[in-house]
Parts: structure tokens; C-alpha cells; sequence
């Protein structure tokens, strides 16, 4: 009888087998060794799924003994080289089927010192490049390098339906301090599915998704996928111009904010999605010919549960395959861009889903999150806040935002839920937060964050633009960071679209006590760079459509809606509609149902959007109407004081003082004949618009196209009009 004597090595070839040892590199591969005094090469693989290993070189195959029952082979081989000389492979068989396999363990650090080096510091602002799983060939062996952030795994592996999802086949290599691991996996091919299975320091076993995966199966499952891009673009016009766009602030801005899902479905085939492919060809015509300057897309990136809209993102750095592959949402991109129409993408940097194979707890701990339910959990929504102190997540958070402009040519990040970010007791209890180093409620991270991203996307890439949908009064939410601003080029005036509904909903004889909220905006106005949003908020959750929203009979509900839609035109600020909008959808948004495009054959709804057409072009061609948003040279009310009427007349600039457009809006369904407005010039005034107008279902009441101005002084100018102001409408006039 013997004494078994184990050595270190003997313990960790064990840990090796059975898929606890966090340093395989140190065992796997080749390595240097003295048999009988001599100099040799020790070469180990694990194949648990092998009934047999040869090791083949240049010049023999050997045999190769397994020194483990879990799939541990081992094969001596005389050498005394450099090892880098030494050429080998596995001839590995399983079952019937033989197969030539390289070596991933015969390859050294792929990453540098420099970009863990920056990744750490929260500067690395093209991480995507580095991990994640990309293609690449070293030497002469083409395959894929895969790095994870994992500081806190005890050992975590690549697996993947190239290794039977065995998590003791490609056991990764730690880099320390940087808590990144990687491997380069040969012959790994497009297409091939894979995950992250990470080992907690407690010996638990987790799957997760690669965080900058380029694509993703289709939902419900939730592998990640290799994917490299081959797309070819056509918007070189385009992108060289995009620079030449920094003076957005003078240019006409009209978004139609879409749900790519549910703008079209395809009846035919079980009311299946339309592709990015599909919706290129056609809802990038159809917004063109609507006179809108850009499509803003509700999220796109890879998330798993189609009710939330896209706002739980589960892979930031990959457009949803519901519609089809990275490649096709590029094409997308570019059809836009080749009709003239910018492409916004609504990003969602405040918060993350707990699903289990995604972010929460990536490594078994609070990573991506706070570990701190009172900082890292949204209550209301169910979901985990990005740790913006933490400089790994800022690199990531920082990357995503490049990447979407840079990679796909996107033009502007709307970001959603920034009060959420900016306030450390957003929605919660008194005693559920935690204050900031000063005892006060801003989250000083979120803001050193938000105000890093800005400088980022407008420092790197020229004539981008980015959005806050912010809800509250933070002082200088669209102002230069080097001012104290969070350095938006816009934010989403929400005070002005709340206010302005509530004064619609209200019965047009009672808007006489209501005239202040439809006024109030322009005590505000230029304090920030706004744009003026009718979105999806505003026709869910039981809130109705907007045509739902107007009081009165079916005739006057139209009516009152062209009106505003009309005001929201005159109004300085940029415009945002939500799709369904322009022609008046009665129900409220649904994302799993098509727009009702079938009232379209109804009159009143054509002329809804023939309304909303007429309005862009017009807007669009009419340089007082855009070029002067955020200064206050650029309007002056003519009358906002006749609430007795509920009418208000305005007068909007261009830089060119003789260039302008007077707007008159009644509130109410009386016809008033004879109202007189102060004018600048004497001379003749053209009716540009009038939302009475037959064409668009009003009762065509009007002034037969001109008023001449009269030598009558009022409302501060020497000259004025007096003309027929048709009910509930909206009338534009030009000198």
C-alpha cells in the first residue's frame, strides 16, 4: 500500500477539471518542463466531451493520455526552442465525428496596458472595440476575442454552442487589477450563440449576456450573437455635411417620434413586425413627404420584454433582432439619411431590468448598480440605477453613447428619465435615500456624468445633438457645461405641454378663466433650448389621444386639435409629434397593434394630416418661424390679454427684421368678423394657413386669401388688420 502524496499541481489540475480554477492559462497550453534532465514541452487540453485527444504537430501525431476523468489530456513532448516556435493543434473526436481544434490557451494578452489602463479610470470612450466579442486573426489563426468585466468572479468562462455550453472548455484569463477577463477563441464563426458563465466568490453558477454584445436571438431567448459588421453606407453626403449642422439652433426641427413595432404590422402574416428593412422603404417616404426633419425611434437597442417600449435594456450596444440584423437597422440609418431625414435615438443611461441573465449582479455582486437598494432600485418601475461613480460603468455608459453616432451615424440621443438621474430622492420616501457628501438631493455623479457625456458627443462628433426629457425646474439643463449647464443642445419644455393640454381639455366656454396656462409658457421661453413634445406619455396609460383629449362634438375635437397643433407651430421651440398624431387616432397608443391607418379613408382624418403636412412645409419654408427659437428676438406677442375671446395673436422673426408671419388663434367655436390686431407695416397681408379650411375638414371660413392694413394704430404699432378670425382655428399671415 502507497501513500498518495498530492502535490499543488495535482490540486489544481483537479480545480481545473472540474471547473473551479480562476487560472487556467497557468495549466492549459503549452509549457516548459525537465523530463530526465532534458528540456520538454507539457501540452494539456480539456475536452470533457472527447473519447480521445491526439496532439498533432508539423512533423507526427501524438498521443495524448487523459490524466483527468473529467476530460483532462495531457501529452510530453521533447523541445528545447522557443516555444512560440512550437506548431501544434488538437485532433479531438467525440462520438463519430473527428475535428482539427487550435489551441486558445497558446495565445497571450490581447488587451493593453492602456486600455485597461483607461477603462478603469472612466475614460475609455471606445470600449466597444476592446470587449464584448470581436473578430479578430493573430498570426494566421482568424477567431474571436472575447473580454468581460467581472472583478469580483471567482472564474468565468465563454460558453456557447461552439463548446456544447460547457463552462470548463474556455475558462478566461484574469487581468489584474482591471478585474477583465479574456480569451481569443479560434475558428469561432458568425452566427455562433454564446454567453458568460460566471463563478461567485460564493461557488454559484451564473449566465449572463455579453454587455456589448453586437446582437442578440431573437426574444424570448436571450443568447448573445456573434455578428461582425459588412454594411457599405451611402450617406457620404450626408455625414459630410453633418458637421456643418452645429447651427441646429437656426434650423427647423419637426420630429415624428415613432414605436418601430407598432407604427405598421403586416395583417397578412399573423400582424407579424414590419423589418428595419421594411420600415425603410416605407416610413422613411412617408415622413419625408410629411415634411418632418427627423425620425426620433423610442429604444431600439436589444430588450427582453416588448411592453416595456424598449426602455429595460438588456443590450446597449445592439439594435433590437426583432427587426432584423445590426446591418439592416444601418440601412435604415441610411435611407433616412439619403431622403434628408436626421435620426434621434432615445437612450436610457438611468436605469437597467433585473432579469438574471443580464447586468443585475453581473458578477455575483453590485456592479452595474448600487449595492444599496435606497441608491441602485427604481421602486416604481422594478429596475436597477447605473452606479455613476463607478469608473468602469462611466466607460461603458460613455462608449454606448459614441458608439450609437459613430457606428450607426445616429444624429442625437434623446435621454429618457433624466430627473430620475439628477434627484437622489426621485420618488421615494422620506428616509428611502441617500444624501449626497453635502446633505442635499442632487446625485453629484449623475450630473458630473451627464455633463462628461455632452461634452463627449458634441467634442467628437460635429453636428450631433443631444435631448434631456427632464421634468423639472433644474436650472440649465440645455446650457455649456463651462457656464455650470448639464450641456444639452435641447430639452423637452414638459411644463409647456402640460400646461397647454390642461387649458385644451377645458370647455371652450370656460377658457376665458383658464388664459394664463395657455400664456404662462412665455415667461419661460427661452431659458433653455426647447422642443415642444406631443409624445407617447401623453396617449397611454388611460390618458386617451390627443383628438380623445378635446372637449366637444366630433366636428369640434378636430377642430380644437388642428388649432393647437396650429399653436404649437407658432410657439418658439422646436416640434415633436408622436406617430398616429397627425391624423388624429382616436384610440389611445397600443405597442402591440398597428397605427389605425384605415381612418385615413375617413375625410376628417385626411385632413388632419394633410393639416400637419401643410404645417411642416410651411414651417420648414418659413425662416421666422424657425431661425430665432431660443432668443426672444425672434417673438412678441401682438395681443396675449383678450381672454374674454380665449384669442391670442403673435408675431414670429427671422434674423431679418422685415421678415416675419403674423398667427392668430381662437380658442373657442365663435366666429368673430372684424377683429382687429396691430401690424408693423402697412400694405397687404397674405392668409398663409388656416386651419378652417375645407381641405382640412373646417367650415371654410376665411378671408379670401388678403387683408389690407389700415393706418389705425394698436398694440403698439401704427398700423392694423382687421379680418374675419374663423372658429377654433388657426390663421398665419404674411406681409
Amino acid at each position: 500500500m502507497s501513500l498518495g502524496f498530492r502535490t499543488a499541481e495535482d490540486d489544481a489540475l483537479d480545480a481545473l477539471a472540474t471547473g473551479t480554477h480562476d487560472d487556467p492559462f497557468a495549466l492549459l497550453g503549452r509549457h516548459r518542463v525537465i523530463v530526465d534532465g532534458r528540456p520538454a514541452l507539457v501540452i494539456r487540453t480539456l475536452q470533457p466531451a472527447a473519447s480521445e485527444v491526439l496532439l498533432v504537430t508539423p512533423d507526427r501525431v501524438h498521443g495524448m493520455q487523459r490524466v483527468r476523468p473529467e476530460g483532462l489530456f495531457e501529452s510530453t513532448v521533447p523541445f528545447d526552442g522557443d516555444t512560440a516556435g512550437f506548431v501544434y493543434r488538437f485532433r479531438v473526436r467525440q462520438g463519430h465525428e473527428t475535428r482539427d481544434v487550435v489551441d486558445p490557451y497558446q495565445f497571450g494578452q490581447v488587451l493593453t496596458d492602456f486600455d485597461l489602463h483607461l477603462f478603469g479610470e472612466g475614460t475609455h470612450t471606445h470600449a466597444w472595440l476592446k470587449l464584448g466579442a470581436r473578430r479578430l486573426t493573430i498570426g494566421h489563426v482568424a477567431g474571436v476575442h472575447f473580454a468581460v468585466w467581472a472583478p469580483n468572479a471567482q472564474r468565468v468562462s465563454v460558453i456557447g454552442d461552439f463548446n456544447r455550453w460547457d463552462g470548463r472548455t474556455h475558462v478566461m484569463r484574469r487581468l489584474v487589477p482591471a478585474g477583465i477577463w479574456e480569451i481569443f477563441v479560434p475558428d469561432v464563426t458568425d452566427g455562433a450563440c454564446y454567453k458568460f458563465e460566471v463563478r461567485t466568490t460564493a461557488g454559484h453558477l451564473l449566465q449572463k449576456i455579453d454587455p456589448y454584445a453586437r446582437r442578440f436571438e431573437v426574444p424570448p431567448n436571450t443568447a448573445s450573437v456573434i455578428w461582425t459588421d459588412r454594411y457599405e453606407w451611402s450617406d457620404h453626403d450626408w455625414m459630410r455635411d453633418r458637421p456643418s449642422l452645429d447651427g441646429w439652433r437656426q434650423r427647423p426641427m419637426a420630429v415624428y417620434e415613432v414605436h418601430a413595432g407598432s407604427w405598421q404590422r403586416v395583417p397578412e402574416e399573423g400582424s407579424r413586425y414590419l423589418t428595419y428593412r421594411e420600415l425603410a422603404e416605407a416610413l422613411v417616404p412617408y415622413v419625408h413627404d410629411m415634411g418632418y426633419t427627423h425620425i426620433e425611434l423610442m429604444p431600439v437597442m436589444e430588450h427582453p420584454f416588448s411592453g416595456s417600449w424598449g426602455y429595460q435594456v438588456i443590450g446597449f450596444f445592439a439594435p433590437t433582432s426583432r427587426f432584423g440584423t445590426p446591418d439592416d437597422f444601418r440601412y435604415f440609418v441610411d435611407t433616412c439619411h439619403r431622403h434628408g431625414i436626421g435620426v434621434i435615438l432615445d437612450w436610457v443611461p438611468g436605469h437597467f431590468p433585473k432579469d438574471r441573465h443580464g447586468l443585475a449582479e453581473f458578477d455575483g455582486t453590485a456592479l452595474y448598480e448600487h449595492s444599496d437598494p435606497r441608491q441602485g432600485e427604481h421602486r416604481d418601475w422594478g429596475t436597477l440605477i447605473f452606479n455613476y461613480g463607478r469608473s468602469e460603468v462611466r466607460s461603458f455608459l460613455l462608449s454606448n453613447a459614441l458608439f450609437w453616432l459613430e457606428e450607426f451615424h445616429i444624429d442625437g440621443l434623446r435621454v429618457d428619465a433624466v430627473a430620475s438621474m439628477l434627484y437622489l430622492d426621485y420618488s421615494r420616501r422620506e428616509g428611502d435615500w441617500i444624501p449626497n457628501q453635502y446633505g442635499g438631493r442632487e446625485n453629484l455623479d449623475a450630473v458630473s456624468f451627464l455633463q462628461q457625456m455632452n461634452m463627449l458627443t458634441h467634442g467628437r462628433v460635429a453636428g450631433s445633438i443631444t435631448v434631456a426629457e427632464e421634468s423639472t425646474a433644474w436650472p440649465a439643463v440645455s446650457r455649456p457645461v463651462y457656464v455650470g449647464g448639464l450641456g444639452f443642445s435641447y430639452k423637452w419644455n414638459m411644463g409647456w405641454m402640460h400646461d397647454t393640454l390642461r387649458y385644451m381639455r377645458e370647455n371652450p366656454i370656460h377658457r376665458r378663466w383658464h388664459h394664463g396656462q395657455l400664456t404662462f409658457s412665455m415667461l419661460y421661453a427661452f431659458t433653455e433650448n426647447f422642443i415642444l413634445p406631443f409624445s407617447h406619455d401623453e396617449v397611454v396609460h388611460g390618458k386617451g389621444s390627443l383628438l380623445d383629449k378635446m372637449p366637444g362634438d366630433v366636428w369640434q375635437k378636430h377642430a380644437t386639435l388642428r388649432t393647437l397643433y396650429g399653436y404649437m407651430y407658432g410657439h418658439p421651440g422646436k416640434k415633436l409629434m408622436f406617430m398616429g398624431s397627425e391624423f388624429g387616432q382616436w384610440r389611445e397608443w397600443n405597442y402591440d397593434q398597428s397605427l389605425d391607418w384605415h381612418l385615413l379613408s375617413e375625410p376628417m382624418h385626411a385632413g388632419m394630416r394633410r393639416w400637419v403636412r401643410d404645417l411642416n412645409h410651411l414651417y420648414r419654408r418659413e425662416r421666422s418661424l424657425h431661425e430665432i427659437d431660443v432668443e426672444g428676438a425672434g417673438f412678441r406677442w401682438i395681443d396675449c390679454n383678450d381672454n374674454e375671446n380665449s384669442v391670442v395673436s403673435m408675431m414670429r422673426r427671422s434674423q431679418d427684421p422685415h421678415d416675419y408671419t403674423i398667427m392668430l388663434v381662437n380658442f373657442t367655436p365663435v366666429p368673430r368678423p372684424g377683429y382687429r390686431i396691430g401690424v408693423p407695416e402697412g400694405g397687404s397681408y397674405r392668409e398663409l394657413l388656416n386651419s378652417d379650411g375645407a381641405m382640412y375638414g373646417g367650415s371654410n371660413v376665411g378671408n379670401g386669401g388678403d387683408v389690407h392694413a389700415e393706418a389705425v394704430p394698436m398694440h403698439g404699432f401704427d398700423w392694423s388688420i382687421s379680418l374675419v378670425l374663423p372658429p377654433l382655428a388657426f390663421v398665419v399671415l404674411k406681409k
